[in-house]
């Protein structure tokens, strides 16, 4: 079976590129989604049915079955190769997969709400909550590039400045855009 690791790797690798597309999109469509429903009507109503749409098929259709594979993949790869188990920086980035886990399903409370037209958040706050696949993803690669390399120290700094860096651009683009409603 071993023969078959570098194609399930390949496989598994393919679906978290396909989950993380999933990931980057669907808070992007929650914030439309957000900013659509404070629109007057009839524009409010084709806007919300249109993206309630987009944002099914895009959960549905690619982002649920892309995190499952992934998943499926991983799994399957850890019963090729268990010895990976018993190194540390498998056990932080196992850590961050649950993270990430946690991260999707959050993702599937917001998207049952804004389906029920439930807005709970604003769009300022889901632009702050977008960046949350970004920094997994950071870690994740980091983590998995690195392996025993990987200086602690260096890696969370790395990742709050990242962090830091993300939340003022996220208030540069805010500037921008309240300057130029059509940024």
């Amino acid at each position: 079976m071993l023969e078959y690791y570098n194609y399930i790797k390949a496989l598994h690798l393919i679906f978290v590129i396909t989950w993380f597309a999933g990931l980057f999109y669907i808070p992007r469509l929650f914030i439309y989604h957000i900013e659509a429903s404070q629109k007057a009507s009839p524009e409010r109503e084709i806007l919300v049915k249109q993206l309630q749409l987009m944002t099914k098929r895009l959960w549905y259709i690619i982002t649920w079955p892309s995190a499952v594979l992934a998943v499926l993949f991983a799994v399957w790869l850890l019963i090729l190769a268990p010895n990976f188990l018993q190194q540390p920086w498998m056990h932080v980035k196992l850590t961050f997969v649950a993270l990430l886990i946690a991260y999707h399903l959050k993702n599937h409370v917001i998207f049952k709400q804004l389906q029920r037209n439930e807005v709970n958040y604003t769009s300022k706050y889901m632009r702050v909550w977008n960046e949350g696949a970004t920094l997994l993803l950071f870690a994740i690669v980091f983590l998995v590039i690195l392996k025993n390399a990987f200086n602690w120290i260096f890696g969370v700094v790395g990742i709050i400045v990242l962090g830091i860096l993300l939340m003022l651009g996220i208030r540069l683009y805010r500037r921008v855009r309240d300057k130029n409603p059509e940024a």
